[in-house]
């Protein structure tokens, strides 16, 4: 049986994908799509409701962005954020401006005052701070709409037309820093839309099983298996849906992290799957040397992998898909649903246009992360394996930075394990999202010894994230990061200088590179 749907309608906000998260939080499926999707495309969607985005235009403007026509006359209720609510109020005869003098123009938290009689408000407090970003405002609400918030700058906060089903708010719901957000987002999912909550990792691992087994019958499946959570949920999943027909391929390329290899085959010793662990450091160096532009490793490296999978395909007969963890994330950054490429993942973007398979399969391509490792508690994999740290396809080789060599990334490797085995002793793995140290191609002067040195120096990155399209820099003790300090610098040798990357994303990524 096929989920209830949610469609979130893009129009060019910043916050589209934790519209997302918010919504599948409260047990209810949805996707985001552009603004561009036609009536028909939502018709076939299928949604109980639409969610539209905000935006960083003006509603008014010949070239601002709009849904399809008819998509007011389809019986389906709508909630609109922010530019999605200043487009009900142009669409349905309504006047949007400028704000006039700083009247009705605001910025980030702002005391707001709701009717708790409209649904989306009920049984919420009746004043609270929401999270402001507009400079437009509505001057003339609809026919048919009631006044449902207020602020002391802008009289028209909310706005709703309770028997068509429409809804707006000029604040931003999806933002922690909006008191009661997400009941607010879940009132309209379960108040006005009628959800039932039929989202569940269970229910769609379910599925996903049964799916798997009908799309790839008695044939075979090759899965790259990096030892990371989505490659390690994603063949837990192939192997309760097509045991011995799957096989593993763990290639170790030289880029992992300390006695990561070793870890990953005793992990998925219980499991009854073909794994096979291809040595092929000296093959990925090779390619790799004297390369320090970060798109061309990771291009590299996507394409190796392939040939290595084919490879080892053939060495098991006729193989005729391969499975992959992509996930949602991945799919966004690689400059999908119409956003702009950050970075290309490699395994999405980094793949040649031609690979020896029938077809490449991604069950968690929908999914976040949070999604996937409770999939993955669900497959009943170790939390260890669940909880393991965030590490990219490309391994340690967008972790040094610049050229690579073996050297080097035995350096990293060391100087890694510290981190991680410091922040374990401090019990503050919970507390933040993803750590790691970064090799930089920097080198400068220290003392050592009573002794001039002239070394490398490493930077330490930690962040802490919903679901890592945004990301804040952890605020780690201060004794801690002496300690980390202290001991690389003592047990890693050519290394005189540690550095901590307070940068949130955006401006910068999680990774370097």
């Amino acid at each position: 049986m096929e989920n209830q749907r949610i469609l979130i309608l893009n129009f060019g906000g910043q916050y589209d994908q934790l519209i997302a998260r918010r919504v599948r939080e409260c047990h209810v499926y949805c996707e985001v799509k552009s603004y561009t999707m036609t009536l028909s495309e939502i018709q076939a969607f299928d949604p109980i409701g639409i969610i539209f985005t905000g935006g960083p235009d003006s509603v008014y403007k010949d070239n601002s962005y709009h849904p399809a026509e008819g998509i007011f006359e389809l019986g389906i209720p709508i909630l609109g954020i922010c530019y999605g609510c200043q487009l009900l109020a142009h669409h349905l005869g309504g006047l949007v401006t400028a704000a006039e003098q700083e009247n009705a123009r605001e910025y980030g938290k702002t005391r707001t005052f709701y009717d708790t009689s409209c649904l989306l408000f009920d049984g919420l407090p009746q004043e609270g701070i929401s999270w402001m970003s507009h400079g437009d405002f509505m001057k003339r609400v609809p026919d048919g709409f009631q006044l449902a918030a207020y602020s002391g700058k802008c009289p028209n906060v909310a706005i709703c037309d309770e028997k068509r089903k429409f809804y707006g708010v000029q604040f931003h719901p999806e933002v922690n820093h909006t008191e009661n957000g997400t009941a607010m987002i879940r009132n309209f999912l379960y108040k006005v839309c009628g959800a039932v909550g039929d989202w569940t990792m269970e229910g769609y691992l379910q599925r996903c099983i049964g799916e798997i087994r009908s799309r790839v019958g008695k044939e075979k499946v090759l899965l790259a298996l990096s030892g990371g959570v989505d490659s390690s949920v994603c063949a837990a999943l192939f192997a309760e849906a097509v045991g011995s027909q799957l096989t593993c391929v763990f290639v170790d390329h030289g880029l992992l992290r300390k006695d990561e290899g070793d870890e990953v085959e005793k992990a998925f010793a219980k499991w009854d799957i073909n794994l096979i662990r291809v040595n092929a450091e000296e093959r990925f160096l090779k390619k790799l040397k004297d390369i320090t532009e970060p798109e061309q490793k990771r291009k590299i490296i996507g394409e190796e992998f392939i040939r290595v999978f084919e490879e080892e395909g053939k060495k098991i007969g006729k193989t005729d898909y391969l499975a992959q963890g992509t996930i949602y994330p991945d799919v966004i950054e690689s400059g999908k649903e119409n956003a702009e490429t950050i970075k290309s993942h490699h395994n999405v973007g980094g793949l040649p246009d031609f690979v020896d398979f029938k077809e490449i399969i991604e069950p968690l391509r929908l999914l976040f992360k949070d999604e996937v490792r409770e999939l993955g508690r669900q497959l009943g994999l170790p939390e260890y394996m669940v909880m393991r740290q965030p590490f990219p396809g490309p391994g340690l080789a967008i972790r040094v930075i610049g050229d690579i060599t073996k050297e080097k990334l035995e350096i990293l490797r060391d100087a890694d394990a510290i981190f991680r085995e410091e922040i374990a002793k401090a019990k503050l793995e919970t507390q933040m999202n993803q750590y790691f140290a970064v090799l930089t191609n920097m080198k400068s002067v220290g003392v050592m010894g009573d002794g001039r040195t002239y070394d490398w120096a490493v930077a330490l990155r930690s962040v802490t994230t919903e679901d890592f399209m945004t990301a804040d820099w952890s605020r780690i003790p201060y004794e801690v990061l002496d300690k980390v300090s202290s001991r690389i610098v003592n047990e890693v040798p050519h290394v005189n200088r540690v550095l901590y990357d307070i940068t949130s994303k955006p401006p910068a990524t999680v990774e370097f590179e």
